[in-house]
């Protein structure tokens, strides 16, 4: 990354360690530099991620597609630890993350690169129908949410793409399993390969095994077991 690159990045609010970051975006370079097809990330919450990941797009002229409905994880809800005042919108008490997210991709020049869409994951999903260079899952860690974003996205990452995965701790007292779980799931399922010179602490990225370019048939990139099954086993 250019030095005022990272700057803005790692200034920007939000939950990203750097070096997480900087691999995040190693990663989006990889894949905007495929040629596979657009970027995608879960969880735009005020765009940190969506800098790292978007310079990296704009230097190989991709896209990438940022999904939140800017409401807050349950996490991110008054009461809870990672909850932000500044971001309640006073007019009807509700978290809106989306007016700092506009304003951190304004003011990175990204606003040609970075598409934010706003709306509920799955739905979105449900429409979606482009082959994917680049798979972010970041939203919401609670088990039905977490499992709904693998379930509804990983399905369009293309043969020879990439899916990285946020928050993924082995033990249980570093952070919540759902993405942990997510991670073991696809690893078990022969479906995906881990890229560990791509991961970088809770950050662990997968390639999509299958002929590069070619879109996973429906439900074939989403393994047979179900959630949580010999998760135990995994501990990469």
């Amino acid at each position: 990354m250019q030095p005022d690159e990272m700057e803005l990045a790692r200034s920007q609010k939000g939950f990203m360690p750097d070096s997480e970051g900087e691999a995040l975006h190693e990663a989006g370079l990889r894949a905007a530099r495929s040629g596979l097809g657009p970027l995608l990330e879960i969880g735009t919450y005020c765009a940190k991620s969506a800098l790292y990941l978007g310079f990296a797009a704009r230097r190989h002229s991709a896209v990438l597609y940022s999904v939140d409905h800017h409401r807050g994880s349950e996490e991110n809800q008054s009461g809870w630890e990672h909850h932000d005042p500044g971001l309640v919108d006073p007019a009807t008490g509700r978290m809106d993350t989306l007016p700092e997210a506009r304003r951190a991709v304004e003011s990175a020049g990204l606003e040609g690169t970075v598409v934010l869409m706003v709306g509920e994951s799955a739905r979105i999903a449900s429409a979606w129908a482009t082959p994917l260079s680049l798979l972010f899952i970041d939203g919401g860690h609670g088990e039905a949410v977490a499992w709904a974003d693998y379930r509804g996205w990983s399905r369009h990452v293309a043969g020879g793409a990439l899916m990285a995965i946020h928050d993924v701790f082995p033990d249980p007292g570093d952070g919540g399993r759902p993405p942990y779980e997510i991670f073991c799931h696809a690893v078990q399922s022969g479906l995906w390969s881990t890229r560990d010179e791509l991961s970088e602490g809770s950050l662990r990225v997968l390639e999509r095994n299958g002929v590069p370019g070619r879109p996973a048939e429906k439900g074939s990139a989403l393994g047979s077991s179900s959630p949580g099954a010999s998760a135990g086993t995994c501990q990469s």
